[in-house]
């Protein structure tokens, strides 16, 4: 006795009133994970294949719906309308709706594997010391990549020898295979889509069309770079296939921290200190840049925590526009131990100065009391 079908709900694992949205994600999410081109010879997850596509083909037409929804699978097999036919289930069809696109899991139609493709993209982590980021560098890198045979021009086939079309598959690429209900398209194995097989492989690659090799490259690395930056460079990707056009090479750039200068944008920030003195009388100082010291005038009355910059002393603009700034935050140092002569010599000051320094505006206690008073 055949077992009990179980309920389409049950089987997408959801209520009764979901949407069609709903009903769509769940199909989804159990074709993918039950494809027969994931489980290869795996007879349960082809059965839980089917017995998704089975369910998401009466939920998703509105009147198997209703009626299935009205009788159970007894609406569906004539008693209560509708009528479901497993063999109508085609599930190139099926994936169009769910996926949007023909040719989910490796389906195509209409030897579109013939086409020309780009080919693929690749990427190259670099990492650089802050210095190099910021000025730039020219670089020598090796590529581990393919490369077109130039024996026989990336076609595989001996020069002269020509293509004949695949036996297997007769020029489609693809073979059809009956899965109980359903109708599967699998890339053919035999010519491995290109639906054309060479008559005599090529003796440099052996058929490939392409060949294994480390490329060396000289790229120049443009001067601002910044962490986590990418530098594209063209056509030096993977070949395309059937005369397409090469892939590209992404260069990824790791910048090394600085110990005195942290960047943003395109500024440079650093802390420079300097005395109590030199803050109130004014002074020039030596702060750093990336090419050396620089002086930078210190004006009298310099607060601590004061920005002071220096004008295009930062990194320079990726495009060649100018450059950031250096800024330089004051870190006035208040000194911890005095010598009898100092101690002295700040007594007498602390005589000529009023309690609040700014006498003709309220001292800062003055307006915390009338803050709370």
């Amino acid at each position: 006795m055949p077992a009990a079908k179980r309920d389409y709900y049950e089987v997408l694992g959801v209520a009764r009133g979901a949407a069609e949205t709903e009903l769509k994600s769940a199909y989804r999410k159990l074709a993918l994970q039950y494809h027969p081109d994931r489980n290869p010879d795996d007879h349960t997850a082809e059965e839980k294949f089917k017995e998704a596509a089975e369910a998401w083909s009466v939920l998703s037409d509105p009147q198997k719906r209703a009626a299935y929804d009205a009788y159970g699978h007894a609406g569906l097999s004539g008693g209560g309308g509708g009528g479901f036919d497993p063999s109508s289930v085609d599930l190139s069809d099926i994936l169009s709706q769910v996926f949007g696109f023909g040719d989910a899991f490796g389906q195509r139609g209409g030897g579109g594997r013939n086409r020309p493709q780009k080919g693929d993209d690749l990427r190259y982590d670099m990492t650089l010391t802050f210095e190099e980021a910021a000025f730039g560098k020219a670089v020598e890198i090796q590529i581990p990549k393919l490369e077109a045979c130039g024996h026989c021009g990336g076609r595989g086939a001996e020069p002269g020898s020509g293509t004949i079309t695949c036996p297997a598959c007769h020029g489609r690429g693809e073979q059809t295979y009956s899965q109980g209900f359903l109708s599967v398209r699998r890339t053919c194995s035999s010519c491995g889509g290109a639906g054309q097989i060479v008559k005599q492989p090529c003796r440099d690659c052996r058929g490939e069309g392409a060949r294994r090799v480390n490329k060396k490259l000289r790229v120049t690395v443009p001067a601002g770079i910044g962490d986590g930056n990418r530098l594209r460079v063209a056509g030096e990707g993977q070949p395309g296939a059937n005369g397409g056009p090469t892939g590209d090479l992404y260069i990824f750039f790791t910048v090394k921290d600085h110990p005195v200068f942290e960047r943003v944008d395109n500024d440079l920030h650093c802390t420079v200190p300097i005395t109590v003195a030199q803050a109130v009388l004014g002074d020039e100082i030596p702060v750093p840049t990336l090419e050396g010291p620089h002086r930078l005038p210190v004006p009298e009355g310099t607060q601590n925590g004061a920005e002071l910059r220096l004008k295009g002393r930062g990194v320079p603009e990726v495009q060649g526009r100018g450059r950031g700034d250096v800024v330089v935050h004051i870190n006035v140092k208040i000194p911890t131990k005095l010598s009898r002569e100092q101690r002295k010599l700040f007594e007498q000051l602390a005589e000529t100065m009023p309690p609040d320094n700014e006498p003709h505006e309220k001292g800062l206690l003055d307006k915390v009391k009338d803050y709370f008073l």
